[in-house]
Order: structure tokens, then C-alpha cells, then sequence
């Protein structure tokens, strides 16, 4: 079992996670089995094959935004067409995939700019997971120098569906674009000291040191994640030993292992990393180690660990089957400075041989299951509800569906509905009467049809206003028990038998029925 370390949890400060980089061409892959996900290339009109991944089109995953080519030479096939969102009005625009709840996912979107709208710098923007504003995306430096940039996010499921939304920024120019999106199951075993109800992990890197030339990937890699080559002053090592991703903690590739870092018996170590400084937040540390060298019982390699300061771990024995150690809640900021101090006894030089580092983003809030559910459900009904109407109906705050108004505190309720004159087609779903915080609906002025469902449980309602639509059928007894209910315009539909007694009776009721064929 690996050896680990925690720090205590000190506080938080949102704030977005470096990008990372990777060239806009590369060598195919090997072939070997797909990898356990989804791998969509946006804006694609087939489905292509990269090596060993097999991507599809995102018909399915969303239904906005529009196709563009990116004529350019050398080009990975999935950076070559993007999908761009050009409708102003729409507050996000959002790909919904099936998940499973519970289940870790690493997500993954890249973005290349291209130039397709005839401008030449990329728009800046912002990217959502859920309801949770996960970070700016701006590529703007990487295109200059001819780079793709991704941003990673480990995250779990929060019920039957994962969003992945772009929303504009009041800085936006031109239209969020993106060129690719992945979505990875993880291991249970795999960072699983988050409290992912909580928080979510936002990757600032990862890095295999020692080593030059292309990033590891699938199939070295079979989640398929990225780590990048890092290499300084220090005295790089190859490893002679046989590496078992099974044997560490969150199963780095045996090929991330094959080098690393090291110095002299007797000597410090010290590797500035990661290159770039970090905004003050609150991370996730993973740090590797393997002996290179042929094991041996007669010799050892310890020493102690240091982040910044703080001790991370001691008397560490990096031996030949490998050890990993980190800390969930490490305050960090500015350069970090890893050092490993040997141990006087110690035969040989401390080393290192790869990390990880992700931001902990605290979760933006939770919007009621049922009102979740109950929304899409409508959505579904709606045969062309609001071009926004996609991911979480009520999060991040500002960015709910077009016309739906949700309450502060958690968990997040839907409790206003507002779509009066909007063109609308369709039908009401039964699940409506589930928005039990609801307090106003109004839908006149649309063409809308089928009967009215039961909303006898939203006792909330105060007002509800469906005329001027082509709704048919009766007036359910149900309606009568809402106590709080204002008005209720039903005029101008096609509704039918009698209007119930404690309708026409109810004190305080402004109520409008014309239009119809009641008795």
C-alpha cells in the first residue's frame, strides 16, 4: 500500500486552473482497445479514428451552435472543425452526456481557434461543469504560437447526466467556440480523497520528470490522461526496474516512470515545480517515486519530502516497486518548490519521478433533484424550448434557463417560469407538478396543446397564466387545493366539461375562462 500524507483543510479561493498545452500534430498511436468514455469531435460531420480512439460526431450531445472547418495545414483531424455558438441571447450553451452517479470522470475540453470566424484572436469566454463555473478559457497566447489548448476537470457524476456549457463573458467578442470534449471514467480507487459532493479537481499539471520529447498518453496511459515531459538542471535517471502501474496509487503509466530527477549521496534535491507560478487556492498534490536501480535488500534510497516549507512526507523509502504520497488540501501559492532531504545513511541521491497538481474547485451549489429532473423533462415536451435550455436549469447563478427564475440557498428550487409569447410548441409533461417551489408560471401567448397535468402539489403557485394557447381536455379537481393560487388564466384554449366549484367560488381568485367550451 502506498504510503501517504493529509493536510489540514485551511480555506478556499475560486479561482481557474492553469491550461495546459499540446502540439496541434502528432505521430497515430498504436491500435489497442477504446478507452472507457466519450471522445466527441465537435462540430465534426463523421466519425474519425486517431490511433487507438475512435471519436464521434456531437450530434446527440447538443442541439446548438453551428459546424466550422478550420483550414490550416498538418492539422490533427479533431482540431480541425469546431462548433460555435453565434445566438447572444442564449445565457450557455451546453453538451449533456449519460453518466452514472457516484462515478469519477475526468473531462476533458480542447479548444483551437483557427481563426473561423475571420478574426485574429480567439474570444474568451467561460466553461461549466453542472452548475459549477469551472474556469476562463483563454487561448489566445497558445494560438499565437500555434497552439491547441485543454483544460481537465476530475469530477463525479451527480445523477443520470453530465453538462459541459460555454457561457460569454461581458468581455466576450465574436461567438465561444470549441474543437473537442472528452469524458473519461475513472477508477473508484483513483482520487478518491476529495469529497467530490463538495468539490471537483481542476488540472494545473502533470508531468513526468527527466524525460524530453512528446507527452504520454493512451495507450501507455488508459485513462487516456496526458503527462508532459519535464526536464531541468537536475541529473535525469532511467530506470531499470520493472514499473506495475497497478502498484501505485492512481495508476500512472509504467512509461511516466522510466525517469526522473535526482543528485548525489548526500546532496539536496530541489526542482522548481510546476514551472508556472499559482494563483493562492487550495490543491491537490501527488508526488511518484521509483528506485531505478535492480532491487536489492542491501540497498535503499530515503529521504524526506518538503513543499514550499511544509513537510510532506518523511523518511520516504523510494524503492523499486515504486511509492506515491500527497496531500488533498495543501495551501499553495506563487513558485513551489519541491525538496528532498537524504537521509544520512541513505547509499545514493533522493529522486523524484512525476507529479500531479489540480486545483480543488468548490462545487457552485445544487439545484433539486425532482426540479431538475422535472425541467428536462419539459424540455423534452417542448419541441423548440429556448436555445439555452440544456445543463442545469438553475446554476451558476446568472446563468439559468431563459426564463426560469431559481431561489438563493441550497438545494437550488426552480420557482418562477416565464415564457409568455415565445413561439412555443408542445406539450406540458405530468412531472411539471413536481416543481413544488414554484410560484408563478406563465406560458400565454404560445401553442401549446394536450391537457393541463396535475399540479395539485405545488401548493406554492400563486399565479398561472396558460391562456391564449390551444390546451384541450378539463380542468383537473386538483386545482381547487391550491390555496395560495392568485390568478388563473386559462382564456383562449380548447378546454372542455365544467369549471370546478371551488374555482369559481375561491375568494381572492382572479380568474379568466373565456374562450373555451366549458358547460
Amino acid at each position: 500500500m502506498p504510503s501517504r500524507i493529509t493536510f489540514p483543510f485551511l480555506a478556499l479561493v475560486v479561482v481557474a486552473a492553469a491550461a495546459a498545452l499540446f502540439p496541434t500534430s502528432c505521430s497515430q498511436q498504436p491500435a489497442a482497445p477504446q478507452p472507457r468514455g466519450f471522445y466527441i469531435s465537435c462540430g465534426s460531420a463523421t466519425d474519425l479514428q486517431a490511433g487507438s480512439i475512435k471519436w464521434v460526431r456531437d450530434e446527440g450531445f447538443t442541439a446548438v451552435g453551428n459546424a466550422s472547418t478550420i483550414d490550416k495545414p498538418n492539422l490533427l483531424p479533431v482540431l480541425a472543425t469546431l462548433r460555435f455558438f453565434p445566438d447572444a441571447t442564449a445565457r450557455k450553451y451546453c453538451y449533456k452526456l449519460p453518466v452514472v452517479k457516484g462515478t469519477r470522470y475526468l473531462v476533458r475540453t480542447t479548444y483551437f481557434y483557427g481563426g473561423f470566424d475571420g478574426g485574429k484572436d480567439p474570444p474568451v469566454f467561460d466553461q461549466i461543469i453542472d452548475g459549477t463555473r469551472w474556469s476562463a478559457v483563454n487561448t489566445t497566447d497558445n494560438y499565437r504560437r500555434g497552439m491547441s489548448t485543454y483544460f481537465e476537470i476530475v469530477a463525479e457524476g451527480q445523477g443520470r447526466t453530465m453538462s459541459v456549457c460555454l457561457a460569454r463573458r461581458p468581455e466576450t467578442k465574436s461567438s465561444p467556440f470549441i474543437s473537442a470534449l472528452e469524458v473519461i471514467d475513472l477508477e473508484d480507487s483513483m482520487y478518491n480523497t476529495t469529497d467530490y459532493e463538495r468539490y471537483a479537481m481542476s488540472t494545473v499539471a502533470r508531468s513526468r520528470f527527466g524525460s524530453k520529447g512528446e507527452i504520454v498518453s493512451y495507450p501507455d496511459d488508459q485513462y487516456n490522461r496526458y503527462w508532459a515531459p519535464f526536464a531541468d538542471a537536475n541529473p535525469a535517471v532511467e530506470s531499470h526496474s520493472s514499473i506495475s502501474p497497478d502498484d501505485f496509487w492512481n495508476q500512472p503509466p509504467a512509461k511516466a516512470l522510466k525517469a526522473g530527477v535526482t543528485t548525489s549521496r548526500g546532496k539536496n534535491l530541489t526542482v522548481q515545480w510546476p514551472p508556472a507560478e499559482l494563483p493562492a487556492a487550495t490543491y491537490y498534490v501527488a508526488l511518484y517515486f521509483q528506485d531505478p536501480r535492480t532491487a536489492s535488500p542491501y540497498s535503499w534510497r530515503v529521504f524526506d519530502v518538503a513543499v514550499n516549507g511544509q513537510v510532506f512526507f518523511r523518511g520516504l523509502n523510494a524503492t523499486a516497486a515504486g511509492v506515491m504520497v500527497y496531500s488533498n488540501m495543501m495551501q499553495l501559492s506563487g513558485k513551489t518548490e519541491i525538496l528532498l532531504t537524504p537521509n544520512t545513511t541513505s547509499p545514493v541521491g533522493p529522486l523524484i519521478n512525476a507529479g500531479e497538481i489540480y486545483q480543488i474547485v468548490p462545487l457552485g451549489g445544487k439545484t433539486a433533484t425532482k426540479d431538475v429532473v422535472a425541467m428536462d423533462d419539459l424540455a423534452r415536451s417542448l419541441k423548440n424550448p429556448p436555445p439555452d435550455w440544456a445543463g442545469d436549469p438553475c446554476l451558476p447563478p446568472l446563468l439559468s434557463w431563459t426564463g426560469v427564475v431559481c431561489s438563493p440557498g441550497s438545494p437550488v428550487r426552480v420557482l418562477s417560469l416565464d415564457l409568455k409569447n415565445h413561439g412555443l410548441s408542445g406539450s406540458l409533461p405530468d412531472s411539471i407538478g413536481n416543481l413544488t417551489g414554484m410560484q408563478t408560471i406563465n406560458l400565454s401567448g404560445n401553442k401549446l396543446s394536450g391537457s393541463i397535468p396535475d399540479l395539485g402539489s405545488m401548493h406554492t403557485l400563486t399565479v398561472l397564466h396558460l391562456d391564449g394557447n390551444q390546451f384541450s381536455g378539463t380542468i383537473k379537481p386538483s386545482m381547487e387545493t391550491l390555496i395560495n393560487l392568485k390568478e388563473l388564466y386559462l382564456n383562449n384554449n380548447n378546454l372542455t366539461g365544467k369549471i370546478p366549484d371551488g374555482l369559481k367560488n375561491k375568494p381572492g381568485l382572479d380568474l379568466r375562462t373565456e374562450g373555451n367550451k366549458f358547460e
